[in-house]
């Protein structure tokens, strides 16, 4: 009852916070220098067709009604429509998830594939004469080089060097699934590196902090085998921090989702929102930095009852 209770109480606090980052993000767009009729008619337009503009957009209402409005949208399912192209948010997210959440999910996937085994061995080696050097360097290099410029040397390596590999040429899903999956496979790299590098550094220093606590030298001492002291003792106890990185990480990817579909010219959210930010756009950006909060959220969420359920004691220093 105590840990349905905790759980409870942690959802609530989840749906709260979604309220209150939709309030800020609400106030945030409407606060950008340069507003949606600025950009759409110009300095020229006069206040007739200014009037009927904001009209059209909606924008003549109080702010308090235009937000109810909004919420109301988005508990219904109704992300609203483009002031531009006056085309359903939701149908344009419907064509363009997939692509985002192909390269985001695929970074995620190499980053727990590659970063946490680089943690682990990295950390387990520290005593040995190469002293996991590699590993450190290797996440050193990672960490180092942000999706921009790892992005335009891949893109430069791709055009310059006979390697068989494209950038550009994506094809819908539905169209040619090769081609879909093809096309992504750069970005999703580029995206992976950050993430992974990160997680591979965070990790061998969880499992640093874990492998001098006292009950390893214990278990050491009763002669069990190195596997199982990883398996029962080490990694029990090292992940939580890790999952609560990932959890960060994965909200971290929609920025670079920007980044790489811009670079890779891949028509995912993030190039979306870029557009429309440059339009000020306001339902679509709103939409688009309120999802990425979403996964934010439910990713810690998802993580604290994950962490929780691996080390019970963490319960009690949530509550």
């Amino acid at each position: 009852m105590g840990a349905a209770l905790w759980a409870l109480r942690r959802i609530v606090v989840a749906a709260l916070t979604v309220l209150a980052v939709a309030i800020l993000i609400f106030a945030s767009v409407r606060l950008m220098p340069g507003s949606y009729i600025d950009v759409a008619l110009g300095p020229l337009a006069t206040a007739e067709q200014r009037a009927a503009a904001m009209s059209e957009a909606g924008l003549d209402q109080p702010v308090v009604v235009q937000f109810v409005q909004w919420i109301g949208g988005i508990v219904t399912g109704d992300l609203g429509r483009s002031f531009v192209s006056n085309v359903a948010i939701a149908d344009e997210f419907a064509l363009r998830l997939p692509v985002t959440a192909t390269v985001a999910l695929g970074a995620i996937a190499l980053t727990v594939l590659v970063g946490i085994p680089l943690g682990f061995i990295t950390a387990l080696n520290a005593g040995s004469r190469g002293g996991g050097a590699g590993g450190r360097i290797a996440s050193a290099l990672g960490i180092s080089l942000p999706e921009f410029v790892l992005g335009g040397l891949v893109v430069f390596a791709v055009s310059s060097l006979p390697l068989g590999l494209s950038v550009g040429g994506y094809r819908p899903l539905g169209e040619d699934p090769g081609a879909f999956v093809g096309s992504l496979v750069l970005p999703t790299l580029v995206l992976a590196v950050p993430s992974a590098a990160i997680t591979a550094r965070n990790t061998r220093d969880a499992v640093m902090n874990v492998l001098v606590e006292p009950h390893i030298d214990a278990v050491v001492a009763r002669g069990s085998t190195r596997w199982f002291i990883v398996r029962h003792h080490i990694m029990r106890n090292a992940m939580p921090p890790v999952l609560t990185l990932l959890a960060t990480i994965m909200a971290t990817l929609l920025g670079g989702t920007v980044i790489v579909e811009t670079i890779f010219n891949v028509p995912g959210i993030g190039a979306y929102l870029i557009t429309a930010l440059g339009r000020r756009d306001y339902a679509i950006i709103q939409a688009g930095v309120l999802l990425a909060a979403i996964v934010f959220i439910v990713a810690n969420l998802v993580v604290d009852l994950v962490a929780a359920s691996l080390d019970p004691r963490l319960k009690r220093r949530k509550a």
